[in-house]
Protein backbone atom coordinates (compact mmCIF):
# COMPACT_ATOMS: atom_id res chain seq x y z
CA UNK A 1 0.00 0.00 0.00
CA UNK A 2 1.71 3.34 -0.98
CA UNK A 3 -1.80 5.91 0.04
CA UNK A 4 -5.12 5.68 1.54
CA UNK A 5 -7.60 7.79 -0.31
CA UNK A 6 -10.14 8.15 2.63
CA UNK A 7 -12.90 10.14 0.71
CA UNK A 8 -13.13 7.58 -1.77
CA UNK A 9 -12.44 4.49 0.29
CA UNK A 10 -9.74 3.38 -1.42
CA UNK A 11 -6.14 2.34 -0.95
CA UNK A 12 -3.96 2.13 -3.68
CA UNK A 13 -1.03 0.00 -4.23
CA UNK A 14 2.59 -0.32 -5.03
CA UNK A 15 1.67 -1.98 -8.41
CA UNK A 16 -0.12 0.36 -9.32
CA UNK A 17 -3.69 -1.49 -8.59
CA UNK A 18 -6.22 -0.08 -5.83
CA UNK A 19 -8.78 -1.48 -3.60
CA UNK A 20 -11.75 -0.65 -2.03
CA UNK A 21 -13.09 -0.97 1.58
CA UNK A 22 -16.05 -0.59 3.92
CA UNK A 23 -13.52 -0.78 6.78
CA UNK A 24 -9.98 -0.06 6.70
CA UNK A 25 -7.64 -1.46 9.30
CA UNK A 26 -4.36 0.23 8.88
CA UNK A 27 -1.27 -1.51 11.79
CA UNK A 28 1.65 -0.13 9.39
CA UNK A 29 3.85 -0.26 12.46
CA UNK A 30 7.27 1.54 12.99
CA UNK A 31 10.49 1.96 11.57
CA UNK A 32 13.55 2.73 13.48
CA UNK A 33 14.46 6.71 14.16
CA UNK A 34 17.60 7.94 13.42
CA UNK A 35 16.31 11.70 14.31
CA UNK A 36 17.22 12.78 10.80
CA UNK A 37 20.34 11.20 10.54
CA UNK A 38 19.15 8.54 7.66
CA UNK A 39 22.69 8.04 6.73
CA UNK A 40 23.52 5.97 10.35
CA UNK A 41 21.04 3.35 9.41
CA UNK A 42 23.79 1.44 6.99
CA UNK A 43 26.58 1.95 9.95
CA UNK A 44 23.80 0.67 13.06
CA UNK A 45 21.60 -1.29 12.10
CA UNK A 46 17.89 -1.75 14.41
CA UNK A 47 15.93 -4.68 15.72
CA UNK A 48 12.84 -5.03 14.17
CA UNK A 49 12.68 -8.07 12.00
CA UNK A 50 14.21 -11.90 11.67
CA UNK A 51 16.71 -9.93 8.76
CA UNK A 52 17.61 -7.50 11.12
CA UNK A 53 18.18 -10.01 13.93
CA UNK A 54 20.55 -12.31 11.35
CA UNK A 55 22.36 -8.71 9.91
CA UNK A 56 23.53 -8.12 13.98
CA UNK A 57 24.39 -11.74 14.83
CA UNK A 58 26.71 -11.58 11.66
CA UNK A 59 27.84 -8.08 12.53
CA UNK A 60 29.05 -9.47 16.54
CA UNK A 61 30.85 -12.52 14.95
CA UNK A 62 32.54 -10.90 12.42
CA UNK A 63 33.84 -8.21 14.46
CA UNK A 64 35.48 -11.19 16.61
CA UNK A 65 36.70 -12.99 13.57
CA UNK A 66 38.48 -10.00 12.26
CA UNK A 67 39.84 -8.97 15.90
CA UNK A 68 41.20 -12.58 15.62
CA UNK A 69 43.40 -12.18 12.41
CA UNK A 70 44.15 -8.17 13.38
CA UNK A 71 47.62 -7.94 14.80
CA UNK A 72 47.29 -4.05 15.52
CA UNK A 73 46.15 -4.04 19.53
CA UNK A 74 44.75 -0.64 19.00
CA UNK A 75 42.74 -1.83 15.96
CA UNK A 76 41.96 -4.97 17.71
CA UNK A 77 40.65 -2.96 20.48
CA UNK A 78 38.13 -1.07 18.20
CA UNK A 79 37.18 -4.26 16.29
CA UNK A 80 36.55 -5.83 20.23
CA UNK A 81 34.13 -2.56 21.33
CA UNK A 82 30.03 -3.17 20.59
CA UNK A 83 27.98 -0.38 21.15
CA UNK A 84 24.29 -0.12 21.64
CA UNK A 85 22.46 2.75 21.47
CA UNK A 86 19.69 3.37 23.28
CA UNK A 87 18.24 1.76 27.19
CA UNK A 88 14.44 0.43 26.37
CA UNK A 89 13.65 -2.82 26.51
CA UNK A 90 15.63 -3.34 23.11
CA UNK A 91 18.65 -1.97 24.25
CA UNK A 92 18.97 -3.51 27.67
CA UNK A 93 18.42 -7.15 26.16
CA UNK A 94 20.91 -6.40 23.21
CA UNK A 95 23.62 -5.40 25.21
CA UNK A 96 23.15 -8.20 27.47
CA UNK A 97 23.09 -10.75 24.96
CA UNK A 98 25.88 -9.15 23.64
CA UNK A 99 27.48 -9.30 26.93
CA UNK A 100 26.79 -13.18 27.80
CA UNK A 101 28.27 -14.20 24.09
CA UNK A 102 31.59 -12.93 24.46
CA UNK A 103 31.65 -14.17 28.03
CA UNK A 104 30.50 -17.92 27.47
CA UNK A 105 29.59 -18.98 24.18
CA UNK A 106 32.61 -17.90 22.39
CA UNK A 107 34.96 -18.21 25.28
CA UNK A 108 36.61 -21.70 23.67
CA UNK A 109 36.56 -20.47 19.64
CA UNK A 110 39.91 -18.01 19.21
CA UNK A 111 43.54 -18.94 20.06
CA UNK A 112 44.69 -15.18 19.64
CA UNK A 113 42.30 -13.03 21.52
CA UNK A 114 40.31 -13.61 24.48
CA UNK A 115 36.62 -12.71 23.94
CA UNK A 116 35.64 -12.03 27.11
CA UNK A 117 38.09 -9.24 27.33
CA UNK A 118 35.36 -7.71 24.53
CA UNK A 119 34.36 -4.37 25.80
CA UNK A 120 30.16 -3.71 25.70
CA UNK A 121 28.59 -0.77 25.87
CA UNK A 122 25.57 0.62 26.49
CA UNK A 123 24.61 4.60 25.64
CA UNK A 124 21.40 6.55 26.76
CA UNK A 125 20.54 9.80 26.29
CA UNK A 126 17.98 10.00 29.00
CA UNK A 127 18.81 10.09 33.08
CA UNK A 128 18.34 6.28 33.47
CA UNK A 129 17.72 2.99 31.65
CA UNK A 130 14.38 1.85 31.16
CA UNK A 131 12.41 5.18 31.79
CA UNK A 132 9.24 3.99 31.59
CA UNK A 133 9.76 1.25 34.47
CA UNK A 134 10.13 2.33 38.18
CA UNK A 135 13.10 3.94 39.08
CA UNK A 136 14.27 0.69 41.35
CA UNK A 137 13.99 -1.38 38.76
CA UNK A 138 16.05 0.91 36.12
CA UNK A 139 18.64 0.59 38.65
CA UNK A 140 18.37 -3.04 39.44
CA UNK A 141 18.63 -3.73 35.19
CA UNK A 142 21.94 -1.24 35.21
CA UNK A 143 23.45 -3.24 37.96
CA UNK A 144 22.77 -6.44 36.38
CA UNK A 145 23.99 -5.23 33.12
CA UNK A 146 27.32 -4.03 34.76
CA UNK A 147 27.68 -7.37 36.68
CA UNK A 148 27.73 -9.04 33.16
CA UNK A 149 30.32 -6.39 32.41
CA UNK A 150 28.43 -4.06 30.36
CA UNK A 151 29.82 -0.22 30.46
CA UNK A 152 26.72 1.42 30.79
CA UNK A 153 26.66 5.44 29.75
CA UNK A 154 23.15 7.49 30.73
CA UNK A 155 22.84 11.17 30.11
CA UNK A 156 25.12 10.45 26.75
CA UNK A 157 23.41 11.37 23.38
CA UNK A 158 25.16 9.78 20.15
CA UNK A 159 25.77 12.78 17.68
CA UNK A 160 28.08 11.23 14.94
CA UNK A 161 28.41 7.97 13.77
CA UNK A 162 30.86 7.14 11.05
CA UNK A 163 32.45 3.77 9.75
CA UNK A 164 35.16 2.89 12.57
CA UNK A 165 33.82 4.93 15.31
CA UNK A 166 30.55 6.87 17.59
CA UNK A 167 30.86 10.40 19.20
CA UNK A 168 28.74 10.72 22.10
CA UNK A 169 28.88 13.50 24.26
CA UNK A 170 32.16 14.99 23.53
CA UNK A 171 33.68 10.89 23.45
CA UNK A 172 34.99 9.21 20.45
CA UNK A 173 34.56 5.43 20.55
CA UNK A 174 36.52 3.49 18.07
CA UNK A 175 34.12 0.53 16.64
CA UNK A 176 33.56 -1.52 14.49
CA UNK A 177 29.80 -3.02 15.44
CA UNK A 178 26.81 -0.14 16.54
CA UNK A 179 23.49 -1.43 17.15
CA UNK A 180 20.75 0.82 17.14
CA UNK A 181 17.93 0.81 19.82
CA UNK A 182 17.10 4.20 20.35
CA UNK A 183 13.93 5.18 18.30
CA UNK A 184 11.25 4.62 16.46
CA UNK A 185 8.76 6.49 14.00
CA UNK A 186 5.68 5.78 12.33
CA UNK A 187 5.20 4.45 9.01
CA UNK A 188 5.09 7.43 6.31
CA UNK A 189 1.80 6.10 4.69
CA UNK A 190 0.20 7.38 7.70
CA UNK A 191 0.45 11.04 6.28
CA UNK A 192 -1.78 10.03 3.81
CA UNK A 193 -4.80 9.51 5.69
CA UNK A 194 -4.80 13.83 6.10
CA UNK A 195 -5.42 13.56 9.87
CA UNK A 196 -2.81 14.88 12.29
CA UNK A 197 -0.12 13.00 13.55
CA UNK A 198 1.72 13.46 17.45
CA UNK A 199 5.86 14.11 16.93
CA UNK A 200 6.02 10.37 16.36
CA UNK A 201 4.24 10.20 12.98
CA UNK A 202 1.58 8.39 14.99
CA UNK A 203 -2.02 9.13 13.94
CA UNK A 204 -3.84 10.25 16.59
CA UNK A 205 -7.24 8.58 17.05
CA UNK A 206 -10.63 8.96 18.78
CA UNK A 207 -11.70 6.74 21.65
CA UNK A 208 -12.72 3.90 19.11
CA UNK A 209 -9.73 3.31 17.33
CA UNK A 210 -11.02 6.12 14.41
CA UNK A 211 -9.37 8.85 12.69
CA UNK A 212 -11.73 11.36 13.21
CA UNK A 213 -14.15 11.84 10.49
CA UNK A 214 -13.69 8.56 9.45
CA UNK A 215 -15.31 5.90 12.14
CA UNK A 216 -14.73 3.16 9.04
CA UNK A 217 -10.46 3.84 9.30
CA UNK A 218 -9.35 2.23 12.20
CA UNK A 219 -5.61 2.98 13.12
CA UNK A 220 -3.63 0.39 15.35
CA UNK A 221 -0.61 -0.86 17.18
CA UNK A 222 2.42 0.98 16.57
CA UNK A 223 0.36 3.69 14.10
CA UNK A 224 -1.56 4.72 16.93
CA UNK A 225 -1.93 7.48 19.13
CA UNK A 226 -4.19 6.70 21.46
CA UNK A 227 -4.13 9.51 24.42
CA UNK A 228 -4.72 8.26 28.04
CA UNK A 229 -6.41 9.50 31.26
CA UNK A 230 -3.24 10.76 32.26
CA UNK A 231 -1.94 12.87 29.99
CA UNK A 232 0.15 10.60 27.74
CA UNK A 233 -0.23 8.05 24.93
CA UNK A 234 -0.26 4.15 24.89
CA UNK A 235 3.43 2.83 24.76
CA UNK A 236 3.76 1.44 20.86
CA UNK A 237 4.30 -2.53 22.65
CA UNK A 238 2.68 -6.05 21.50
CA UNK A 239 -0.20 -5.72 24.61
CA UNK A 240 -1.62 -3.12 22.84
CA UNK A 241 -1.79 -4.17 19.47
CA UNK A 242 -3.23 -7.54 20.59
CA UNK A 243 -6.17 -5.45 22.57
CA UNK A 244 -6.61 -3.12 19.98
CA UNK A 245 -6.91 -5.63 17.18
CA UNK A 246 -9.30 -7.65 19.30
CA UNK A 247 -11.57 -4.53 20.16
CA UNK A 248 -11.38 -3.61 16.46
CA UNK A 249 -12.99 -7.08 15.56
CA UNK A 250 -15.75 -6.77 18.04
CA UNK A 251 -16.57 -3.17 17.14
CA UNK A 252 -16.89 -4.27 13.52
CA UNK A 253 -18.92 -7.10 14.46
CA UNK A 254 -21.20 -4.56 16.48
CA UNK A 255 -21.61 -2.16 13.29
CA UNK A 256 -23.01 -5.09 11.09
CA UNK A 257 -25.60 -6.14 13.59
CA UNK A 258 -26.35 -2.71 14.59
CA UNK A 259 -24.90 -2.08 18.02
CA UNK A 260 -23.63 1.29 19.52
CA UNK A 261 -19.60 1.64 20.15
CA UNK A 262 -17.65 1.00 23.08
CA UNK A 263 -14.46 3.31 23.66
CA UNK A 264 -11.38 1.63 23.43
CA UNK A 265 -10.26 0.95 26.98
CA UNK A 266 -6.38 -0.74 27.47
CA UNK A 267 -5.81 -3.55 30.16
CA UNK A 268 -2.70 -2.94 31.09
CA UNK A 269 -1.16 -6.51 32.11
CA UNK A 270 2.46 -5.26 33.35
CA UNK A 271 5.57 -5.34 31.99
CA UNK A 272 8.50 -7.37 31.06
CA UNK A 273 12.45 -6.95 30.48
CA UNK A 274 14.82 -9.41 30.24
CA UNK A 275 18.65 -8.33 30.61
CA UNK A 276 19.94 -11.97 30.59
CA UNK A 277 20.22 -15.30 31.51
CA UNK A 278 18.61 -15.42 34.91
CA UNK A 279 18.41 -11.71 34.75
CA UNK A 280 15.00 -9.93 34.19
CA UNK A 281 12.74 -7.09 35.68
CA UNK A 282 9.13 -6.73 36.00
CA UNK A 283 6.06 -4.84 36.71
CA UNK A 284 3.06 -6.25 36.98
CA UNK A 285 -0.01 -5.04 38.83
CA UNK A 286 2.02 -2.77 40.86
CA UNK A 287 4.32 -5.73 41.89
CA UNK A 288 7.77 -4.91 41.41
CA UNK A 289 10.03 -7.39 41.41
CA UNK A 290 13.64 -8.46 39.35
CA UNK A 291 16.20 -11.57 39.44
CA UNK A 292 15.41 -15.22 38.27
CA UNK A 293 11.33 -14.81 39.09
CA UNK A 294 10.90 -12.22 36.45
CA UNK A 295 13.19 -14.47 34.04
CA UNK A 296 11.50 -16.88 34.53
CA UNK A 297 8.00 -14.99 34.27
CA UNK A 298 9.18 -13.34 31.17
CA UNK A 299 9.88 -16.83 29.54
CA UNK A 300 6.13 -18.42 30.54
CA UNK A 301 4.56 -15.44 29.47
CA UNK A 302 6.16 -15.69 25.59
CA UNK A 303 5.26 -19.81 26.00
CA UNK A 304 2.01 -18.94 26.62
CA UNK A 305 0.83 -16.72 23.92
CA UNK A 306 2.81 -19.10 21.24
CA UNK A 307 -0.20 -20.24 18.83
CA UNK A 308 -0.47 -24.67 19.95
CA UNK A 309 1.05 -26.91 22.23
CA UNK A 310 3.56 -28.07 19.87
CA UNK A 311 4.77 -24.82 19.46
CA UNK A 312 5.23 -24.06 22.92
CA UNK A 313 6.84 -27.62 23.67
CA UNK A 314 9.32 -27.34 21.27
CA UNK A 315 10.68 -23.79 22.32
CA UNK A 316 10.37 -24.62 25.85
CA UNK A 317 12.72 -27.35 24.89
CA UNK A 318 14.77 -25.55 22.50
CA UNK A 319 14.83 -22.64 25.56
CA UNK A 320 16.10 -24.85 28.13
CA UNK A 321 18.85 -26.31 25.90
CA UNK A 322 20.49 -22.73 25.12
CA UNK A 323 20.03 -22.25 28.78
CA UNK A 324 22.31 -24.76 29.82
CA UNK A 325 24.33 -25.08 26.70
CA UNK A 326 24.87 -20.57 25.40
CA UNK A 327 23.64 -21.95 22.54
CA UNK A 328 26.48 -23.26 20.02
CA UNK A 329 24.42 -22.53 16.83
CA UNK A 330 24.03 -18.73 17.73
CA UNK A 331 28.20 -18.74 16.55
CA UNK A 332 27.32 -19.53 12.89
CA UNK A 333 27.60 -17.02 10.27
CA UNK A 334 24.97 -17.77 7.93
CA UNK A 335 23.40 -14.48 6.40
CA UNK A 336 25.04 -13.13 3.34
CA UNK A 337 26.19 -9.55 4.09
CA UNK A 338 23.51 -6.47 3.53
CA UNK A 339 27.07 -4.85 2.52
CA UNK A 340 30.50 -4.92 2.79
CA UNK A 341 32.49 -5.12 6.64
CA UNK A 342 33.54 -1.25 7.00
CA UNK A 343 37.20 -1.50 7.19
CA UNK A 344 38.61 0.41 10.57
CA UNK A 345 40.51 3.57 9.34
CA UNK A 346 43.02 6.08 10.18
CA UNK A 347 41.21 8.75 10.51
CA UNK A 348 39.09 8.25 13.85
CA UNK A 349 38.96 12.59 15.89
CA UNK A 350 42.03 12.50 18.14
CA UNK A 351 40.51 14.54 20.52
CA UNK A 352 39.28 11.67 23.04
CA UNK A 353 39.27 8.36 22.86
CA UNK A 354 36.63 6.43 24.95
CA UNK A 355 38.18 2.99 24.42
CA UNK A 356 41.41 4.56 25.95
CA UNK A 357 39.73 5.98 28.95
CA UNK A 358 38.33 3.98 32.26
Amino acid sequence: ATEVEVNQRRVRLGDGGCLDYDYLIVGTGAHHSYFGHDEWELLAPGLKSLEDALEIRRRVLLSFELAEREPDPVRRHAYLTFVVVGGGPTGVEMAGAVAEIRRYALRRDFRHIDPGEATVMLLEGGPRLLPSYPPELSEKAKLDLRRLGVEVRTETMVTEIQPGWVRAAGWTIPTQTVIWAAGNTASSLLKSLGTPLDRMGRAIVEPDCTIPGHPEVFVLGDAAAFATPHDSTLPGICPVAIQMGQYTARTIAGDLAGRSRRAFSYWDKGQLAVVGRGRAVADIWKLHFSGFLAWLTWIFVHIFFLIGFRNRLLVLIQWAWSYFTYGRGARIITEEMRSPPTPLTADCPPEEVAAAVP
